[in-house]
């Protein structure tokens, strides 16, 4: 008995470990996506929105990593295959549209609903009962997307 409650820990920690990676993935992601729509937006306010959210998920990174260590598992250290596609596709995009940061911010709002769902799928999960610091931790961060969604949609209603 003692033995398959071990196990059934470890197969915890490791699923777990494994849907908090997912997060850090899609955070390496939209990091390097916010650094790619400041390098190619001309206004200010918006560059500096831009900048911001690279500021923020990079903190978020790191949360996501000592989140991740706290379970006794090892951080991804890279972004994902997926998110290398979603930049490239935003230099296309931002190739042939005439305006520049209405695709740009197009794209964010795009990214991070996704990112929301990825959230709420972890904290609805009813396969796992979250630590206390975890649910936490992944609520402040999803709120905090939410709130950089509906600073996008003003600015993109804006600039459209």
């Amino acid at each position: 008995m003692e033995l398959k409650m071990k196990i059934d820990r470890m197969k915890y920690t490791v699923e777990m470990s494994n849907k908090l990676n997912e997060l850090l993935e899609r955070t390496y992601d939209a990091e390097k996506g916010f650094k790619q729509a400041a390098d190619k937006v001309e206004n200010p306010t918006l560059k500096k929105f831009f900048k911001e959210r690279v500021n923020q998920r990079y903190e978020f990174g790191h949360a996501l990593k000592d989140e991740i260590k706290s379970f006794g598992q090892s951080p991804d250290k890279g972004g994902s295959t997926k998110g290398t596609l979603h930049r490239n596709w935003i230099d296309l995009k931002t190739f042939f549209s005439n305006n520049n940061e209405e695709a740009m911010l197009e794209e964010v709002n795009r990214g991070e609903k996704e990112a929301i769902e990825t959230y709420n799928d972890i904290l609805h999960d009813k396969e796992f009962v979250l630590p206390p610091t975890t649910e936490s931790l992944l609520m402040r961060q999803r709120n905090a997307i939410r709130e950089t969604l509906e600073t996008a949609e003003i600015f993109e209603s804006a600039v459209s």
